[in-house]
């Protein structure tokens, strides 16, 4: 009965994040962009699978993946054999990585390099940084200097190779800290940090996803020197020709099989992990395995009908706005217009309800999930309309980049270290399915109405949308730091004025 509950609770949740990109869909397809019945169709059948998906996958994620994650953080932190503890950091780093579904549509598009040399070359990268994610909470390693450090390697790496592999390369740290690897290792942060007590804990709870994602670019930008990219490509999705609702319906029952086996591909080897770590350590009871189980179960399902809807719905819709209105006479509408899809699509990311509620958890509720929620969403918002900037332009993406890591990453000195790791982390969350279906989508139909290139202007947008929160969220941070500094000062006034006055009464 408590479960029915929660996943009611959960499906208004995805009801209220979907809603609006659905309402904005539906006024444009009868506005500047007038939609076909079949593709309007498909994404309303998409949106209806997104609810449900999304509130399955939110009620197994905090079920099964959060307890699990925390499990084994708190079981490294406790053990005295910290080889071993780094070493199973590595290890599950590849595991958990080579499970993303994500990583492997992005392997089928890099052409030029084969898939499995790509999907085995991004785990190894994202195992390496899992281990020295670890190394420096052992080392208590300010988070600052660990980002300062292998950004500048990474931009020195940038200039260095093709133009083709750079927002491949920036788009694959997006897209491998996906729906499956956030929660589990969001948690296993927060497990790793929960035992200690000192003033550091919280900060160290945060950080994990944001130091992950640097593998997978640092090690594509190195394969970018060994492969040629000039043949590197993307496929447009196909819109199918379908003749009734019955038709449509026929094509989303098609596909789940397909993201019925990519999810279970996925979900296997977490719940591999999760029966070896309890053999070894016995930590959940019968009562709380019992949870977890049907945790998984739900993860799976919402998996399974999220993507289905996301693939088959989202994706033809997305491509069709960005080439209908690219295509117009009113071009440039596409700035704002991304900047409002933006801004509502990033509500219905599936990781980052998960990153919310932990973040609120941590922090006690003095960081609010509303918040984090509004510094996203104006992040998202912004990192489009660039994005839409630079189709319309045809400026190379390190003009963005540069930059907005620049200010990122000054801006890490300036705020508080709890901030930095939420908006690292928050770069990874964002980009993820909802990104790779409608979003890239989206850029796609805009650049081939336009005739720019679709590797080098498109693809870049899953890079800007993990850039854009590192700066809207440590921008939150610093509004805090100001305000508490105001704030003791205020009070120090006060004392100072009230010593006064004893001093003049005495």
């Amino acid at each position: 009965m408590k479960h029915n509950e929660q996943l009611t609770e959960k499906v208004f949740e995805s009801v209220s994040a979907v809603l609006p990109i659905t309402a904005i869909v539906l006024i444009l397809s009868i506005t500047i962009a007038p939609m076909d019945t079949t593709t309007l169709t498909m994404f309303i059948f998409g949106a209806i699978l997104l609810i449900l998906g999304m509130g399955l996958f939110s009620l197994g994620a905090e079920l099964s993946m959060t307890p699990l994650g925390e499990g084994i953080g708190i079981q490294m932190s406790k053990s005295k054999r910290k080889l071993y503890v780094l070493l199973a950091c590595f290890i599950l780093g590849i595991i958990i990585t080579i499970a993303e579904p994500d990583l492997q549509v992005l392997a089928q598009q890099v052409s030029s390099i084969p898939n499995m040399v790509l999907i085995l070359t991004v785990a190894v990268g994202v195992g390496i940084f899992l281990l020295i994610a670890q190394l420096r909470m052992l080392l208590k390693i300010p988070l600052t200097y660990v980002f300062v450090f292998f950004y500048a390697i990474i931009f020195i790496l940038a200039f260095l190779t093709s133009d083709n592999m750079v927002p491949v390369s920036f788009d694959s740290g997006g897209v491998t800290t996906g729906p499956i690897t956030v929660p589990f290792i969001m948690a296993l942060g927060v497990g790793m940090a929960s035992i200690r007590s000192d003033k550091n804990s919280s900060t160290d709870s945060f950080g994990l996803v944001g130091i992950c994602s640097i593998g997978p670019i640092l090690s594509v930008l190195l394969l970018g020197f060994l492969y040629r990219s000039e043949d590197a490509s993307y496929s447009m999705a196909k819109i199918s020709d379908l003749h009734s609702t019955a038709d449509i319906a026929r094509e989303f029952i098609t596909a789940l099989p397909h993201y019925a086996y990519e999810v279970g591909i996925a979900v296997l080897p977490i719940a591999a992990i999760f029966l070896l770590f309890q053999l070894m350590f016995r930590r959940f009871h019968t009562r709380q395995l019992i949870k977890m189980v049907s945790g998984f179960i739900f993860t799976y399902l919402g998996l399974v009908l999220f993507l289905t809807g996301v693939n088959v719905g989202f994706m033809p819709a997305g491509q069709f706005i960005g080439a209908s209105i690219a295509g117009s006479a009113y071009k440039w509408l596409l700035i704002p217009i991304g900047m409002v899809i933006g801004y509502f699509i990033v509500k219905a990311e599936p990781a980052v309800q998960v990153l919310e509620r932990q973040v609120e958890d941590v922090t006690n509720g003095a960081i609010t999930k509303k918040s984090i929620g509004l510094a996203l969403s104006f992040g998202i918002a912004l990192s489009v309309g660039l994005a839409m900037l630079r189709i319309l332009t045809g400026l190379n993406i390190m003009w963005f980049l540069i930059p907005g890591y620049l200010v990122a990453l000054i801006m890490t000195f300036f705020v508080p270290q709890i901030f930095t790791g939420i908006a690292f982390d928050s770069g990874g969350v964002a980009s993820g399915p909802m990104t790779a279906t409608f979003l890239l989508p989206l850029a796609m139909g805009a650049c081939e109405a336009v005739g720019g290139n679709i590797m080098t202007d498109a693809f870049g947008i899953v890079a800007m949308v993990a850039m854009t929160p590192l700066f809207t969220i440590q921008l939150m941070g610093l509004i805090s730091n100001v305000k508490k500094h105001v704030e003791t000062k205020r009070l120090q006034v006060q004392l100072s004025e009230l010593e006064d006055t004893i001093l003049y009464f005495d």
